[in-house]
């Protein structure tokens, strides 16, 4: 017989209540455990978790300034900043770029060049949600395309930007320059926070030089943003300072007038305002048009000028070099005179030839037949090379080098431009250095007509033509007269900017006597005025007395038994035709130089291109249109 055993509803309760009392304490730490958590989240680490939260939800962008504005000395606008939209990619929240990309080709035309461009800039390094253009000033109908076809391109945003622009193109480009897109080469250079939001930089001229003024400074501003980093709210911001509008000494009118003047022929030519070094006229042609380059040259348009024969990239008043001819010869005779070698009466017999030794090579004067006894004066005026080589040999290297360097030869002597070059001032030590080879009679006497080794640039001739105008007192050239400022008063005032480290301006040049200059400067007189002047025909009607000096550079040797023919040689072997000159000489408002490679003689192309830049300058005609004003003519006599 089996027994059934009783339930022990006691023990049980017991066992009930033990596991329940077990359960609730576990719940109990569990609970405590979670309050002791968001305790430790809600109070101890508020503070931490708030900033992270917010930092989240509010980004410090920076804001560019607006780029300074350039102005010519009439106040005539010469570079702008035009509002431009363009189209660009949120690397954050585009996740199929080439997918993207795809689309887009297929709303606007984008080509290879600007594809292979965005994808460089794509790569570069940038700030968290900083946008990258693809391509740049779309048209309107781009824009709506674009803007229906938001939903499908998540990432693509159309931004409005401030875009140089240059309204009047090439006349300005080697004076100017222009500013392009920031390349990583720049930016490893740059302030990073200064131009954290600036795309732009100078990169030739003017905007290069004086681009701490121009840029200003990068301002703040503190926005709301949602989960995929597009903005909601300014919630405070800190303005930039925009950069300063600079005024140049370029006269716009007179600089269109010079490039007319030069009809499209390989040249240069800069004018100078003796008085205060001012640069009035910087032409190098042919040009190109800077525009081209502010938001990236297309391949095509870049081989185009870059293969062009006629090197339109290349600033020939800046950096072309060329043998100076018998432009120096003024400075020559200065040194001769001023060093007691010879005085003005010294004379020579010029029978079209100068030898060192009896019998030995023969230096040729440009003219065949010689030019008879000739002194100082003569010399000048019809550029006699037998006078010249005479004293040069007697002068020697040393002497002419060192006086050559005075006025500005072999070395930049500009405050303001970037590009220029010092060409090059030969003497001795140079010789030595460059060619291992010591320094022969014979050079002295090619350096004494600006032939042989000596090298110098429009600018160095405009500026060597200044110091003669000023009878040795030195000026520095220079493109800008001031930035534009607001006074107490409120008017607007030209004050030139402090510059970190400013090119200081050579000392003048004290003779022995000033008789030295009026001599010299009369001989130069001559060359314009007098009967047996190289440039009388450019001079004779001018109501204003003319100072210059012609001359020709040969570009390719000739032997001493041939003659030089013009017709027997390819265009690009002709001479180069320089010319420098100042006037009116009793007060110098303007001095000229003038080159034009393979143009011929100095007289017969250089000189009447400096005489109607004169003519623009002094008498306010535009010789390319209007013929002389009569009455300007009779009141510039009369003044006088």
């Amino acid at each position: 017989m089996a027994f059934e055993r009783f339930k022990d509803y006691s023990q049980e309760s017991r066992t009930f209540r033990i596991r329940a009392a077990l359960a609730f304490l576990v719940v109990l730490a569990l609970v405590g455990l979670l309050v002791a958590r968001l305790y430790y989240l809600q109070v101890l680490e508020y503070d931490r978790f708030a900033a992270m939260s917010e930092d989240n939800r509010v980004h410090l962008q920076p804001v560019a300034p607006t780029r300074g504005l350039i102005y010519d000395r009439n106040g005539i606008l010469l570079a702008e900043n035009r509002p431009s939209y363009s189209v660009t990619l949120l690397k954050e929240e585009v996740k199929d770029l080439e997918g993207t990309l795809s689309m887009l080709q297929q709303l606007i035309p984008i080509t290879d060049r600007e594809l292979e461009r965005f994808r460089q800039r794509y790569a570069q390094r940038r700030r968290p949600f900083e946008t990258v253009p693809l391509r740049f000033r779309l048209t309107e109908d781009e824009i709506a395309r674009i803007a229906v076809n938001y939903h499908r391109l998540p990432g693509v945003q159309v931004e409005a930007d401030l875009i140089r622009h240059y309204p009047f193109g090439k006349a300005l480009v080697h004076a100017l320059g222009y500013v392009g897109r920031i390349n990583e080469a720049e930016l490893q250079r740059l302030d990073p926070n200064n131009y954290a939001a600036t795309h732009y930089i100078g990169k030739l001229g003017i905007e290069k030089f004086y681009e701490p003024v121009l840029h200003g400074k990068v301002g703040f501003q503190k926005v709301e943003t949602n989960a995929r980093g597009r903005v909601l709210r300014v919630l405070e911001r800190t303005d930039p300072v925009p950069g300063e509008d600079l005024v140049l000494s370029l006269d716009l009118r007179l600089q269109q007038i010079t490039e007319k003047l030069i009809d499209g022929r390989r040249a240069s030519v800069v004018a100078i305002d003796p008085k205060t070094g001012g640069i009035l006229s910087l032409v190098s042609e042919p040009g190109y048009d800077p525009n081209l380059f502010v938001t990236g040259i297309s391949s095509k348009d870049y081989s185009a000028l870059r293969d062009s024969p006629d090197l339109p990239l290349f600033n020939r008043a800046l950096r072309g070099g060329y043998p100076p001819g018998s432009t120096i010869k003024p400075v020559i005779a200065l040194a001769a005179l001023d060093g007691g070698v010879v005085t003005a009466n010294h004379t020579v017999w010029d029978p079209g030839f100068f030898t060192l030794t009896q019998g030995g090579r023969r230096y040729r004067d440009w003219k065949r037949g010689g030019h008879g006894r000739v002194d100082m004066n003569l010399a000048l005026a019809q550029s006699c090379d037998v006078w010249f080589y005479d004293v040069g040999y007697r002068m020697g290297v040393d002497q002419m080098s060192s006086y050559l360097g005075r006025f500005g030869f072999g070395a930049v002597t500009s405050l303001d431009l970037p590009e220029a070059i010092p060409a090059v001032l030969p003497s001795k030590e140079w010789k030595r250095a460059a060619r291992n080879r010591p320094w022969y009679p014979g050079d002295s006497v090619n350096l004494s007509i600006g032939q042989g080794f000596l090298v110098a640039t429009p600018l160095q001739l405009a500026t060597a033509a200044t110091v003669l105008a000023n009878r040795g007192e030195w000026v520095q050239p220079k493109l800008l007269r001031g930035a534009l400022h607001e006074d107490e008063a409120g008017n607007q005032v030209i004050e030139m900017p402090e510059l970190e480290d400013p090119r200081p301006t050579p000392p003048d040049i004290l003779t022995r006597s000033p008789a030295y200059w009026d001599q010299v400067i009369q001989g130069m007189v001559d060359v314009m005025h007098g009967e047996r002047g190289t440039a009388r025909k450019v001079g004779h009607d001018a109501p204003y007395t003319i100072a210059g000096k012609t001359g020709t550079a040969q570009v390719v040797g000739i032997k001493q038994d041939e003659r030089y023919d013009a017709s027997k040689l390819d265009e690009r072997h002709h001479d180069h035709a320089l010319f420098i000159a100042f006037a009116p000489v009793e007060d110098p408002q303007i001095a000229v130089a003038v080159v034009v490679e393979n143009g011929g003689g100095g007289s017969s192309t250089a000189a009447p291109i400096a005489r109607q830049v004169m003519d623009a300058w002094l008498l306010g005609v535009d010789p390319t249109v209007d013929p002389i004003d009569e009455d300007a003519v009779q009141e510039m006599e009369v003044s006088r």
